[in-house]
């Protein structure tokens, strides 16, 4: 399981995933969460911006991204 701690108000999908070095690049991020391989909270997300806020639960391929303060 990773934890991302905010720094500001919220993180985007896209960039939670790729801080978390589960994707490469921007563009494999938007690929998976349109391809509704990413779940937020427990469902299917295909917003690349959908924002994640404190207490948020990212789950992809097997991993878990927590999102904290």
């Amino acid at each position: 399981m990773e934890i991302i701690h905010l720094r500001e108000e919220f993180i985007k999908l896209g960039q939670a995933l790729k801080a978390c070095g589960l994707v490469d690049s921007g563009t494999f991020a938007k690929e998976v969460i349109q391809d509704g391989l990413v779940k937020v909270n427990g469902e299917i997300e295909t917003r690349r911006g959908r924002k994640l806020y404190e207490n948020d639960e990212v789950q992809f391929d097997g991993n878990t991204i927590q999102i904290k303060k």
